[in-house]
């Protein structure tokens, strides 16, 4: 029902249930299925405008004679809506006038009076749960379509941020040419803050890199001569990433390799942009 659904999926309960119902619409909203949560008393006074014939209306209530609830199933019978309902009583009113009907019963309340609603809210808010998870399944909605409903949270950031959102670009980016020395690298390490430069040939190709740790480790050496040319001691083998990979994959690939920073390429492997761990932290991805 809830795959054929053209419109919305409207979840209504009253009371501990329709705490119950707000978060089963959330989890539906934010697996693929678009939902929202109206309070049954409110619908009687107005809010069962939001109400189309494409949607389903899924019905809380444990009972199953929620006054609130009863009294506005004619008016959304009239606006076509289909009814699935969630009880814990398959005798009930509502369970009978739903088209389908999930029973939430259990045997007794967890509170010690019998009283307060527990292990039958439970139950329901299980039971929501497991309906929504097949919807996801059947709907092969994968972990991109949630970060896509998600993009505030951690899981969005790290799903939906590519090389492009956080690389450095333009004059941002440290470069110098062949013929450059390492005193032409220390001053564009040092301008552009980034902890090192890509070396260039004439067509903008990365041929190297030169990190302040090279720069570190060649005067433990006794190599202080600042005019040695760049490409005797540079590395040749700079590690790149295209534009449109994952910002989290370069996450990944720092930690594995020990290293601070990535060169950006397009498709024609020309360099147009450089980032290191400090872009990605601004950019929450990690």
């Amino acid at each position: 029902m809830i795959l054929d659904c053209r419109g919305r999926v409207v979840v209504t309960g009253m009371g501990k249930s329709g705490h119950i119902g707000g978060k089963i619409a959330a989890t539906l909203a934010s697996t693929g299925t678009p939902a929202f949560f109206m309070h049954p008393a409110e619908a009687s006074h107005g809010d069962l405008g939001m109400i189309t014939s494409e949607d389903v209306v899924i019905a809380l209530s444990n009972s199953g004679e929620s006054d609130e609830i009863i009294n506005i199933l004619p008016a959304i019978r009239r606006i076509g809506a289909r009814i699935l309902s969630i009880t814990g009583s398959e005798s009930s009113t509502l369970s009978r006038e739903s088209e389908v009907h999930l029973s939430a019963a259990v045997s007794h309340e967890a509170c010690p009076l019998g009283l307060a609603p527990t292990a039958s809210t439970t139950a329901a808010l299980a039971l929501g749960d497991a309906l929504a998870l097949c919807v996801l399944d059947l709907r092969e909605f994968t972990a991109e379509d949630f970060a896509r409903s998600h993009p505030g949270g951690s899981l969005g950031r790290r799903l939906l941020v590519r090389i492009k959102d956080v690389m450095r670009t333009g004059n941002a980016v440290p470069w110098v040419n062949e013929q450059a020395t390492v005193q032409d690298a220390i001053t564009q390490i040092s301008s552009k803050g980034m902890g090192f430069t890509a070396i260039v040939d004439p067509q903008h190709h990365p041929i190297g890199i030169f990190t302040d740790g090279d720069l570190r480790r060649l005067f433990m050496q006794g190599k202080s001569n600042t005019q040695t040319a760049i490409t005797s001691v540079m590395n040749t083998h700079p590690r790149l990433l295209g534009t449109q990979q994952m910002a989290v994959d370069a996450v990944n690939l720092m930690e594995q390799y020990k290293i601070n920073g990535f060169l950006a390429v397009d498709e024609q492997q020309q360099l147009i942009g450089a980032f290191n761990m400090h872009d990605l932290l601004k950019a929450k991805v990690v």
